[in-house]
């Protein structure tokens, strides 16, 4: 009797663990069907273009907020562009996530990528995420390495005016508009000064070169000397850019500063000339008019003496010191 009931609840306790068991299954299984209908068809797409993206990973992106798509997009274009996708250093899912949980934009730096490898440039995964996440624009950087940029200088945007005003030195004043050609340098671009310090080295260059020079034919006969001499200054240190030529575009003939200034410092040297004469005349006048004090000084001095011989000689005949002598007696 006891061996039944032994029995009895041996065979209680395997039941409840099989209908556990089938529970947990069907756990697993509704798992899985809901996964597959959430998660299907990226996966799907992946395995096809071998692009290394488990079920695991798309649901943990789910859980990480991380939206799927983007990355099994750019996996797959990853893989179709052969790029690395399985080693430490290639584009892995985890670091493609990582960058998307950064604030990066996964699918420009993607991009960026192939098209550096198309163009035989040299740029991995670490590089583009940092140009990415330093608010470079990594595509834009790719395209101008390949095509080069035109850069004015001066950029009338920027700063208003349309030429550079330089004086030679014969004192002629040439107004020029300058293009700068660039291409982007990728190992200084984080970090590198912009396109507002290339325009103003080159402008500050310009103005340098034409006022080093003795007159202003020279410069109008050959512009390009200016743009060589400019372009071999090697004004394109600790910059994003690399430049690649200066060219004249426009080069105009303003004012004669020289000749106005001269004229200037004629005038003052005139105006300088009349009050010295002014001056001088001022003290003639005044030595005159002491001249004249000094004379009517001398005349009432002269008055004066005058009045002082009749008193004189009355003094003499009261005391008997003057007398008349008669020449006939």
């Amino acid at each position: 009797m006891q061996f039944v009931l032994l029995a009895q609840e041996s065979l209680d306790l395997m039941t409840i663990l099989w209908w556990a068991g089938i529970g947990l299954l069907a756990l697993i299984a509704m798992f899985v069907v809901v996964a597959f209908f959430a998660f299907g068809a990226l996966w799907v797409q992946a395995f096809a273009a071998s692009a290394k993206v488990s079920m695991f990973s798309l649901i943990g992106m789910y859980f990480r907020q991380v939206k799927a798509p983007i990355i099994v997009h750019a996996k797959i274009m990853a893989a179709q562009a052969g790029l690395d996708i399985s080693s430490k250093n290639g584009i892995l899912t985890p670091r493609l996530e990582a960058h998307y949980l950064a604030g990066g934009n996964v699918m420009n730096v993607i991009q960026a990528i192939i098209a550096a490898q198309r163009a035989g440039i040299d740029l991995d995964f670490d590089r583009a995420s940092a140009i990415d996440l330093a608010g470079r624009d990594v595509q834009d950087a790719v395209r101008t390495s390949v095509h080069p940029k035109v850069i004015d200088c001066p950029d009338a945007r920027r700063g208003g005016k349309s030429t550079l005003s330089a004086i030679a030195q014969d004192g002629v004043e040439l107004r020029v508009r300058t293009r700068v050609t660039v291409r982007t340098n990728l190992e200084q671009l984080i970090g590198g000064a912009t396109e507002e310090t290339i325009i103003a080295r080159v402008g500050e260059s310009i103005i340098s070169s034409i006022g080093s020079s003795e007159n202003h034919q020279t410069v109008l006969e050959n512009p390009d000397l200016i743009s060589r001499a400019v372009l071999r200054r090697g004004l394109d240190a600790q910059t994003a850019f690399q430049i690649v030529s200066i060219d004249i575009a426009d080069i105009d003939v303003g004012d004669n500063i020289g000749a106005r200034l001269r004229a200037d410092q004629a005038e003052a040297d005139v105006r300088v000339a009349r009050a010295l004469a002014e001056q001088r005349r001022a003290e003639a006048i005044a030595t005159e008019q002491e001249n004249r004090a000094r004379v009517a000084e001398n005349r009432a001095s002269l008055v004066l003496a005058e009045a002082e011989v009749p008193r004189a000689m009355a003094i003499a005949f009261q005391q008997g010191n003057l007398g008349v002598r008669n020449n006939g007696s």
